[in-house]
């Protein structure tokens, strides 16, 4: 049975709990994406980062709506789980721009984006925020926007007010139509209680090694864990150990972690 837009979409809404946060290991392309689901993902994030490299683009809204948007089609189309797709800041120079790309993101299937400030000032990812809602709105379509902040990321402003000014971003975006607010770049538990306390959308933070598991994440009241582009770092950095094995020692002991190649080549065999 195919499920349709409103059922993926409500279905990706309701794994955002704190009893149980949802868990995504982010996805740069297809093959990852059906890697990831066989190990058992609810649904299936995109990272925007992973996304740019895998298509010869560094991060940073550099890479190009039409190549995104293909990318992103083409993991839903091969997967069976909600998709959800990290769209940098929105792969446009202004808000018409950004609810041009969330017209073409519902079309490719996709039930969810995260869209991030940066360095913009608040009140313009907020008529972001806005036209991305409005878009998804005319299309009759029920799309989970994801707001990212990234004041604790990039260490914007100053550190005594920090939270004070994410807190105050946060409302503005929920304002402003966001669904969920994404904060990276906090690992203190102290911190992330008052984020998911003062927050009244689901609170997704990114975790890595040294943070709470996402079960103590989620007794602090964050609903949604990301790793964000860590999983593609991980595994570029096994390409980068496999290769100076080979040039330095001329050894392969790196490669015996592998997917076994019939159990890779059968995830790709379905849809794609």
């Amino acid at each position: 049975m195919t499920i349709t837009q409103p059922d993926s979409a409500s279905l990706f809404r309701s794994l955002h709990t704190p009893a149980e946060p949802l868990a995504l290991a982010n996805a740069w392309d297809v093959a990852s994406a059906r890697v990831i689901e066989a190990a058992g993902a609810p649904a299936i994030a995109t990272t925007s980062a992973g996304v740019a490299w895998s298509l010869g683009a560094p991060d940073g809204d550099v890479l190009t709506r039409d190549r995104a948007l293909k990318l992103i089609a083409r993991i839903v189309t091969a997967v069976a789980v909600p998709v959800t797709a990290d769209i940098e800041g929105g792969y446009g120079t202004d808000a018409a721009g950004v609810a041009e790309t969330v017209s073409g993101v519902l079309a490719a299937g996709a039930v969810g984006v995260n869209i991030e400030d940066g360095t913009r000032p608040p009140a313009e990812l907020a008529a972001r925020l806005a036209a991305a809602r409005q878009s998804a709105d005319r299309a009759g379509a029920d799309l989970f926007l994801n707001a990212r902040i990234d004041t604790f990321l990039f260490g914007l402003g100053d550190p005594d007010t920090r939270l004070k000014e994410t807190l105050a971003r946060a409302h503005l975006y929920v304002d402003a139509g966001a669904d969920g607010i994404f904060v990276p770049g906090v690992t203190d538990t102290a911190t992330i209680a008052t984020l998911a306390r003062d927050i009244s959308v689901p609170l997704n933070v990114m975790a890595g090694p040294g943070a709470p598991t996402v079960a103590e994440l989620g007794a602090l009241g964050v609903a949604r864990v990301s790793l964000g582009s860590s999983v593609a770092q991980a595994a570029y950095a096994a390409a980068r150990c496999a290769a100076q094995d080979l040039f330095g020692t001329g050894g392969y002991d790196s490669l015996a972690r592998g997917i076994p190649f019939p159990e890779l080549n059968a995830l790709l065999s379905g849809p794609h």
